[in-house]
This record gives C-alpha cells, sequence and structure tokens, in this order.
C-alpha cells in the first residue's frame, strides 16, 4: 500500500476490484483543505479512461504487471496464437479483445503481452512497424493540386494514404497509435 500521491504515470494500481493504469496525476494544494490527488486513469480490462480524486492521506495498492516478449504466430479464426522465446509456450487472445493491434500483426512480428495474475490484459505494439503495400495505384504526374497522396493496400488488409511516389510491393512505415504513413522502410 502506498499513498496516493506516490503514484506516477505508468503506475498500475487496484481499486475497488478494478486495474488502473495512471495516465496523469494532478495534485492540488488549497490554502484551506487536503491535498486533492486527481489522477486521470484508463480501466486496464474495459480500456475506458476516467478521472479519480483521492485525499493526499489515502492508501492505494499498486501492483506491477508481468510484461513478456513474444512472437506472433498465427490467426486460428477465433483466436491469435504467441509464443514465449525463452520458454517457448504458446499462448491464445481472442481477436475481439486485439480489434486495433490486428491492423499491425504480421506472422512472427514481436510484441509485448501484459500479464497480471495470469489474466492476459493485452499487448503493446513498437511505435512504428514495417509493412509491405499489396496494392497500389501509380502516381500520376500532375495531380499534386488537390492532395498528394494515395491510397494503399497493405499486407495486413488495411488501407492507408501514402505520398504519390510510394509505389507496389514497397515496405512502409506504419504508426501502430493511429494507422498513419510513417515513411519509407529500408
Amino acid at each position: 500500500m502506498v499513498n496516493v500521491t506516490e503514484l506516477r504515470p505508468g503506475n498500475f494500481f487496484l481499486e475497488d476490484g478494478q486495474l488502473y493504469n495512471v495516465l496523469d496525476i494532478l495534485l492540488n494544494k488549497t490554502a484551506m483543505r487536503k491535498m486533492v490527488a486527481k489522477l486521470k486513469v484508463k480501466n486496464v480490462r474495459t480500456g475506458s479512461t476516467i478521472e479519480l480524486s483521492f485525499n493526499s492521506g489515502y492508501q492505494i495498492e499498486r501492483i506491477s504487471i508481468d510484461k513478456r516478449l513474444m512472437t506472433y504466430l498465427y490467426d486460428d479464426g477465433v483466436f491469435l496464437v504467441f509464443m514465449d522465446q525463452e520458454s517457448y509456450e504458446q499462448i491464445s487472445i481472442e481477436k475481439t479483445k486485439l480489434e486495433w493491434e490486428m491492423k499491425f500483426l504480421v506472422p512472427n512480428a514481436q510484441v509485448e503481452i501484459a500479464i497480471y495474475n495470469g489474466e492476459i490484459l493485452g499487448l503493446s505494439l513498437p511505435a512504428k512497424i514495417a509493412l509491405k503495400i499489396t496494392e497500389c495505384a501509380p502516381g500520376v504526374r500532375g495531380n499534386t493540386v488537390t492532395s498528394a497522396t494515395k491510397d494503399a493496400v497493405l499486407e495486413t488488409g488495411i488501407t492507408v494514404r501514402v505520398p504519390l511516389f510510394i509505389e507496389e510491393g514497397e515496405l512502409i512505415y506504419v504508426r501502430t497509435d493511429n494507422g498513419q504513413y510513417d515513411g519509407r522502410a529500408n
């Protein structure tokens, strides 16, 4: 148990049976009141973001999350299968829990999986990932008056906007936080 004022962004804690990740903390001290800690937190299980307020003396149960580096193997239709690089243990995660992340997963991709007391909370992707363009219209010279981008379909099936000079078959970096083009991959 720690004082709520000792929490920092990135810490995890349990409150009323819910598991939260601290996104931001604001400590507010006025003249005639106790200090109030306002926390912006994300519920790890549901994904919702809320704000919580506590007085400065409030004790909270800080926990640690086990993060394991794993390799994405395949999609069996209902589950995505991952393998631990050290123990070769395989785990399966429901596709419905990873709808956004599936857009960037290719076989043999390295991901970090968060686990708490045997419960799989989710996975973290790298900031950007290299993906191959499978379909892309050729760029038309002189077509830069409106927009100098075009649609490209990647190997995972997602469509991103890329500059006109990018061609089919190239590897590009795509940001995993918003799914946008981030540059050519070498």
